[in-house]
């Protein structure tokens, strides 16, 4: 996710004019982050299986709204403070509500379930993931901006948002071999909208909120894990790493604030710093949540003997 997105920045800032003197398929890739965005919320959707158990469906439930109603909760409280186009001096630099909500609001899938699929007995777990993947597109943040009254999004721009989701859940359920077919394309597709987004940006923005994304980045770790761990924990009765195995942000939040600002100008003045914010919070939480996740499990072997999996 990172490094083609800081390649995209590096040639946007040595030759902005790039996609209008390459022209053709190679200049219209460069700017068309929507199209491919819609492809990866696509092939997101064919992962959908909204016929799982019960105690899968919960989990997932679960951690998809215990993610989304904390990140609201958040920014609501946030927007009282910060002013709309956010901090834009000294160290806090970059700070703005729609960083944070767009940090916080989404796990990393791929991380969560390379971290459930390495840890024994952890069926339930990883079979909640596709229920939360939903939240990587930017519907749940615009939802909550609108209702916060902190954004104003017209209903085609929220449905729009939804439309490669319901269209790969209804083909993935319906035909099991095009749900495997598109599948992969989550992954793969990562790289091809991190540097169209990076095109998009400028060298110094990322380094200007450089030390505002790390900061971020810990807080999403410490404050969504706990909280999803707390949930996981009581809610549906299991041992809570889960939770912590969630507390990450999501690749795909990273083109959040350019959808957003397309959708409401008013958010395009803080768009790019949020940006490199939720690509610096992307990489500090890659690297924090794993760590966190196996030391709190290792602390359950310790304390339990052995951990397993509430059925």
């Amino acid at each position: 996710m990172v490094v083609p997105l800081v390649l995209g920045a590096i040639i946007h800032s040595i030759w902005p004019k790039a996609d209008v003197l390459l022209t053709g398929v190679t200049g219209s890739y460069m700017v068309g982050t929507s199209v491919i965005l819609f492809i990866f919320f696509f092939a997101v959707g064919t992962n959908i299986n909204l016929k799982s158990s019960g105690k899968i469906a919960a989990k997932g439930l679960n951690l998809l709204f215990g993610k989304v109603i904390l990140a609201a909760i958040i920014a609501i409280v946030m927007n009282m403070f910060l002013p709309k186009e956010g901090i834009t001096t000294g160290v806090f630099s970059g700070l703005s509500v729609l960083a944070v909500l767009a940090s916080f609001n989404a796990s990393n899938g791929g991380l969560y379930v390379a971290l459930m699929t390495t840890i024994p007995d952890r069926e339930v777990d990883v079979a909640a993931y596709p229920f939360f993947s939903i939240q990587s597109g930017p519907f749940f943040t615009m939802v909550t901006l609108g209702l916060a009254g902190i954004g104003a999004f017209p209903w085609p721009a929220l449905v729009s948002t939804l439309v490669p989701f319901v269209l790969g859940m209804v083909i993935g359920g319906l035909d099991p071999e095009m749900k495997k077919m598109f599948s992969p394309l989550q992954g793969a597709l990562v790289p091809f909208f991190a540097f169209t987004i990076g095109y998009s940006l400028s060298l110094e923005m990322i380094l200007k909120s450089g030390l505002m994304g790390i900061l971020i980045g810990v807080l999403v770790v410490f404050v969504s894990g706990y909280v999803l761990y707390l949930l996981d924990k009581y809610l549906v009765r299991s041992d809570g790493l889960a939770g912590w195995a969630a507390s990450s942000t999501a690749g795909a939040a990273v083109s959040v604030p350019i959808v957003i600002a397309q959708m409401d100008p008013n958010f395009k003045s803080t768009a790019e710093s949020a940006t490199a914010i939720v690509a610096t919070s992307v990489l500090v939480t890659a690297i924090l949540t794993p760590i966190v996740t196996m030391w709190f499990y290792k602390r359950m072997n310790k304390k339990n003997g052995t951990v397993t999996q509430t059925k």
